[in-house]
Formats: structure tokens, C-alpha cells, sequence
């Protein structure tokens, strides 16, 4: 496995076009592997994901079985003469993960839910839109994927329930895109809802741990959602 960080030059048209289109990113992303990548099942896989953290300063992570070469990223949506990508592997990181370690983490994840609105209407799949409900997505999904959010020592006040979590919500991103249908050449419309958690989480299961940051979280994963990487907790 290997962790690749590659910066965008968001001053050049090509960059501003691929941030905008997460089909167009997924493809230029599946595109620096000469190998085809089968995605059944929930082995590892090629993971993607954008951290914005100011409008000049987009930073592409990607988490892949091999090493990627983004030659034609730098040159459409980089600086061609002076910048490029860092790539670094990935699995003695993960053979370092213990139980009861604790780590900052950044997470940008699909959350959604099956819903209907009668009995006789199948079920939908449904973006959940409020802070609330998103961490509540994340807290169900925690201990199957090998950690627990750290929680803080303080108490609620009486009116709530439950405890303080290390844990913050943000970066909402309602997307909109058109995806063409392979078995017709149909386009349709897709919608999906985008958010990033950044707090601390304890390790309950490392090899859970790792399938979770070598497999992704969730849905969405072709659109830069999924990917969870670790650092150093202060």
C-alpha cells in the first residue's frame, strides 16, 4: 500500500476544472495506474480525497495498492517545472497501529440512510444533512471499523444525552453531476453530500483499523468520499 499527497495550482484553468467535476477527478486519479483496478469486494482499494483548507491551498491524498504516477496531474493541474508529488508506502505505518493508541484522524465521508416515506415505497438512499445526524452516522460505524472517538471527561448539561466527543463536523459540500450509464450510454443525475470529521480516536482493533483505511468508510468513494487517514494526536 502506498499514502500519496499531491498539492493542485489552483491558479491554473485545468485545476479549477477537476475540483469542480468529482467525476473528472476520480477519472484522472484511476488514470496514474498502468493496472486496472477491480473494486468488488472490501479489500483495499484506491481511495481519494481533497482537504481545502483555504482556497489556494488544495491538497489531492491518495491510498492505493501500488504506487501511483501522476505525471499527467502535475502537468494539467500542478507546476510542471517545479513541483510534484510525494509518495510515500504505506504498510509500516499500519503494522504500527496497537490497541489503545491514540491518533488525530481526518475522515471525508458520504453519510447517508435508507429511507421511504409510506410502507409501500422502496426504500431511497438519503444524504443526512444536519451535524447531528452526520456524527451519529460516523458513532454507529465506529466500532465495527476498529475505533471509538475519544470522548472528553466533562459532563453534558442535564438537558442532553450522552457524552462530549472529540470530534468536529464541517466542510459540507452538496455535489450535483451528471453520470453517463454504462449498459445504455443514459446519462442521469447524481447528488451526494460531502462532509469531513477531524477529531481524536482511540484503537480498538487494529486490523479492523486497517481495513478501514485501506478499504474506505462508507459510500460515495469514487466521488472523494471514504478515505480516513491518521496523525500524530497533541
Amino acid at each position: 500500500m502506498f499514502l500519496t499527497r499531491f498539492r493542485f495550482n489552483t491558479a491554473r484553468m485545468g485545476a479549477r476544472r477537476l475540483l469542480t467535476a468529482p467525476q473528472s477527478l476520480h477519472a484522472a486519479v484511476m488514470a496514474s495506474f498502468a493496472e486496472k483496478f477491480d473494486h468488488q469486494g472490501g479489500g483495499p482499494r484506491v481511495l481519494w480525497r481533497l482537504d481545502q483548507d483555504s482556497r489556494s491551498d488544495v491538497l489531492l491524498y491518495i491510498v492505493s495498492p501500488h504506487r501511483p504516477d501522476l505525471t499527467h496531474l502535475v502537468e494539467q493541474a500542478g507546476w510542471p517545472t517545479t513541483g510534484g508529488w510525494q509518495t510515500a508506502p504505506y504498510a509500516p505505518f499500519l503494522a504500527r497501529l496497537a490497541p489503545d493508541d491514540t491518533w488525530a484522524f481526518r475522515l471525508t465521508a458520504n453519510p447517508v440512510h435508507s429511507a421511504r416515506r409510506h410502507a409501500a415505497e422502496p426504500t431511497k438512499r438519503t444524504a443526512h444533512v444536519t451535524p447531528r445526524h452526520q456524527l451519529d452516522w460516523l458513532l454507529k460505524r465506529q466500532t465495527d471499523a476498529g475505533f471509538a472517538i475519544v470522548e472528553r471527561p466533562e459532563r453534558l448539561p442535564d438537558e442532553l444525552d450522552g457524552v462530549w466527543r472529540e470530534v468536529v463536523v464541517h466542510n459540507r459540500h452538496d455535489l450535483t453531476f451528471g453520470k453517463k450509464d454504462e449498459s445504455d450510454g443514459r446519462s442521469h443525475e447524481v447528488r451526494l453530500t460531502r462532509v469531513t470529521y477531524d477529531g481524536r480516536l482511540r484503537v480498538l482493533d487494529p486490523d479492523a483499523l486497517r481495513r478501514t483505511l485501506t478499504a474506505g468508510l462508507g459510500k460515495a468513494k469514487a466521488y472523494g468520499c471514504g478515505l480516513m487517514t491518521l496523525a500524530p494526536a497533541e
